[in-house]
């Protein structure tokens, strides 16, 4: 069983069509305009939303969750393209699918769990605010020699005014009702005022041509050979880790605002396969957007249907409704946008700032810093490092160990906490090894050992009190840690019978 509420609650096919008309309609600008971040054509961007979209949404993990031709692949695409041509693009994405698809099989997508809430809510941040500063270009005009300067005068003020009035709309409709999804109704209503009264507004006409034919499918023309692969293998490895850490990150945000669960290694398969399709036909690839997806489920969208049915409203408006689509203010889909940027940030994390760790609320602040000047990638991945490093300091510095002589003159060491790479000096430096007794226990009943460096102290521990012929005995220590210990059948005494076990986490999950 996939999800709870997918075998429990009736699907309304009426929110989720309308769901994914108003993504299709929010998708259109962002589609084209990451294909000039990325420097391919706007077709290129407005293909690889329709067929990311669509195949993620058949067969991704995550029902609900929205993918396309995002900012964050955008932006590490463009090294390629400038260097290489856009066909080399292609064959990347090829190979970015295959890595997404390995990385399904091998089940890997579950290690997505193992990245901490701080690092989560500085990614969530980061994202809103590179959204919100995504926007801002709609305020910019270009100038005769091609450069951006913000606007002034009535066309800013009819900007400001719009979007203004799309956000209103947004917020108050559905206090009123929920019978059609309020970004949606505030996007019809702002596009029938500027046209109907002949607004001075820049609309999605000005940015690029929508209109096209079906994607053809076309093997990338490029020479099949080494020197080929690597070219195009270092930039394939990096747009699957961020297509996968956007997906898995957004799989998880999506799954805490809807109370279900997505399975994340389904997602990476998903994204995978539609990436490989995707290069063939002449897209630039993508993964999973968090702004469609917040549209999405914030205007009733929670079923696979939500996204196969945006999908299909893209594709038609390449065949058919171009002309429509591209008299759609950019103002009505900056509005749209504001309000995902809102929804987006965790507000709250200002709140809890002053009762976390400090340590933690400076993993958010970093996150949030380094998505915005740097890429998703790179913000989770210090975030991550960040983490481990404060808990192994903190933890280091957590291990208490009591001894006693008990009535024979044996000397015993109970430990309390972690023995690993971070607290291994602590651990070794709490033995008085020439004033102790020729007997000496260590019980670890209530500690536990985690890793190598963890074990290789107990090493150096048996090899001091074995050159002073001392004797030393491990109670409660694991029979993994003990398999490892050296010399352990002459030195080593173990109570089977009281070992703990210990549970490693199973793939079902994953």
């Amino acid at each position: 069983m996939l999800f709870n509420q997918e075998n429990v609650e009736k699907m309304n096919v009426k929110n989720e069509i309308l769901s994914g008309l108003t993504v299709a309609l929010a998708l259109v600008p962002e589609a084209v305009a990451f294909a000039l971040v990325a420097g391919v054509k706007p077709l290129v961007g407005l293909y690889a939303a329709f067929l990311v979209g669509l195949i993620t949404s058949i067969l991704g993990g995550r029902p609900g969750m929205i993918s396309g031709a995002t900012g964050g692949l955008a932006v590490v695409m463009v090294a390629l393209v400038a260097q290489h041509g856009v066909e080399y693009l292609f064959a990347a994405v090829v190979v970015m699918g295959i890595i997404q698809i390995l990385v399904g099989i091998l089940k890997l997508g579950k290690f997505v769990r193992i990245i901490p809430h701080p690092v989560m809510l500085g990614f969530v941040n980061g994202l809103a605010i590179v959204i919100f500063l995504a926007q801002l270009n709609q305020f910019k005009v270009a100038s005769t020699d091609g450069t951006l300067h913000w606007m002034t005068g009535s066309s800013l003020w009819i900007m400001v005014g719009l979007v203004a009035l799309t956000m209103m709309i947004t917020y108050f409709l559905p206090k009123l009702t929920k019978a059609i999804p309020a970004s949606l109704f505030a996007i019809i209503v702002v596009s029938v005022l500027a046209n109907t009264l002949d607004l001075d507004t820049r609309t999605v006409g000005d940015i690029a041509r929508v209109g096209g034919g079906l994607p053809q499918f076309h093997i990338p023309n490029v020479p099949i050979n080494l020197e080929t692969l690597r070219i195009i293998f270092p930039y394939a490895v990096i747009f699957a880790a961020v297509g996968l850490i956007e997906s898995l990150m957004t799989l998880t945000l999506v799954d805490e605002i809807t109370d279900t669960r997505g399975r994340s290694n389904k997602e990476c398969m998903g994204q995978g396969l539609a990436n490989i399709i995707t290069g063939f036909f002449g897209g630039m690839g993508g993964c999973a957007m968090i702004g469609q997806s917040m549209i999405n489920i914030n205007s009733g969208g929670r079923r696979r249907l939500s996204g196969i049915s945006a999908s299909l409203f893209l594709l038609g408006f390449i065949l058919f409704g171009a002309n429509l689509i591209e008299k759609i203010p950019l103002a009505a889909l900056t509005g749209v946008m504001f309000m995902v940027v809102i929804a987006t940030f965790e507000w709250a994390s200002f709140r809890i700032m002053r009762n976390i760790p400090k340590a933690d609320a400076f993993v958010i602040v970093l996150v949030s810093v380094v998505t915005v000047f740097e890429d998703l990638a790179i913000a989770v991945g210090v975030g991550v490092i960040v983490s481990s490093l404060v808990f192994a300091w903190e933890k280091g510095k957590r291990i208490d160990v009591n001894t006693y002589i008990e009535e024979n003159g044996t000397k015993v060491y109970q430990i309390r906490g972690a023995v690993f790479f971070g607290s291994s000096r602590n651990f070794v430096e709490s033995f008085d090894i020439k004033n102790d007794p020729e007997d000496i226990v260590i019980d670890f009943m209530h500690a536990r050992v985690f890793d190598h460096t963890g074990i290789e102290s107990i090493n150096t521990l048996t090899e001091k009190y074995k050159n002073l012929d001392k004797k030393l005995h491990l109670k409660h220590l694991s029979t993994e840690c003990y398999a490892f210990i050296k010399d352990a059948k002459e030195i080593v005494e173990v109570n089977i019978i009281e070992d703990p076990k210990y549970h490693v986490a199973l793939n079902e999950l994953g």
